[in-house]
């Protein structure tokens, strides 16, 4: 089992020089080396990768069908070095692509969450969370971007913070209002007063002052949610991602509301976001009641002209 322990850390290592993030890799493959521990096997097994990947049993054919496409990808790496290694056919689990209908948080509901935040019982993790929570609602930046900021990406004069890991390596600078610039200023004293030896150079530090988990502020921010009873049975469950869809549409909501040409902005919200094209902030785009009510009163506007 150290063998293959040592080969998903070198898979793993090889994956990240080249650009991969590897989100759930990082945890997942580790899990399941333990699994074939735990099944006394020493080599990988569709058998044994299939009933790993399909954990928990009640869980949705398609994270099912991600964990197994990671083992896959392991497995058709370390069958060159290991030729007993099966590699789990693809239609094993079929993936089918859907769009889940977005959360979209209201202020007030944002502003709960950071309240409930900041009332964490470890001071630095109260700063923390209640500040990612609000870069995250105020710019819309995905959730491993905000992670992976250094101390050196805010530029307070300038009034930017600038994405260096963004989504294909890209960067972006992002023009922030000044709330949110004092925001930041306000957390970066809190996060010097209380850990003024840190093991990393990120702007954002958790409670040990070290760099953040993706995995652990899945897990803070699920207590978040429980704790504002946004965890209802009656409704979807809200996801943090759901954050950058709320940012979108309400730049939407406050451009229509300001009677811009949207269609014409549309590229810069594309940018802000870093994405390509619009085709790409289309899908960051939910149909709310508010929204639709805008586009009507503007689509009859129209229409009234042309008459």
């Amino acid at each position: 089992m150290k063998r293959l322990s040592k080969a998903v850390r070198e898979y793993l290592a090889l994956r990240r020089s080249l650009g991969f993030k590897l989100r759930h890799e990082t945890w997942w493959l580790p899990d399941f080396i333990s699994y074939l521990k735990q099944h006394r096997s020493s080599v990988i097994t569709t058998k044994l990768a299939l009933r790993w990947a399909q954990q928990p049993p009640d869980g949705n054919p398609n994270w099912w069908a991600k964990r197994l496409g990671a083992v896959r990808c392991f497995a058709k790496h370390h069958h060159a070095f290991d030729p007993r290694t099966e590699v789990p056919p693809t239609d094993l689990i079929p993936y089918r692509t859907t769009r889940v209908t977005p959360y979209i948080y209201t202020n007030e509901e944002v502003a709960e969450l950071m309240r409930h935040a900041a009332n964490l019982p470890r001071p630095l993790q109260s700063a923390t969370y209640s500040t990612l929570i609000g870069l995250l609602a105020a710019t819309g930046m995905r959730l491993g971007e905000v992670i992976a900021l250094e101390l050196d990406h805010i530029d307070v004069r300038r009034s930017l913070v600038t994405v260096h890991s963004g989504k294909f390596g890209k960067s972006r600078e992002l023009p922030v209002h000044e709330t949110t610039l004092q925001a930041l200023r306000s957390y970066a004293m809190v996060r010097d007063r209380l850990r003024p030896n840190r093991q990393c150079s990120k702007f954002l530090v958790s409670n040990a002052g070290t760099e953040l988990l993706q995995q652990n502020v899945g897990r803070v921010f699920a207590r978040l949610k429980q704790s504002t009873g946004l965890l209802c049975p009656d409704r979807r469950v809200p996801r943090i991602h759901d954050l950058r869809h709320s940012f979108a549409v309400k730049t939407l909501l406050d451009w229509y509301r300001a009677d811009v040409d949207v269609e014409r902005r549309l590229p810069w919200l594309s940018t802000y976001l870093g994405h390509v094209s619009p085709t790409t902030t289309y899908w960051y785009l939910t149909a709310t009641p508010e929204l639709l009510a805008l586009v009507g009163k503007r689509a009859e506007r129209a229409w009234e002209v042309r008459s």
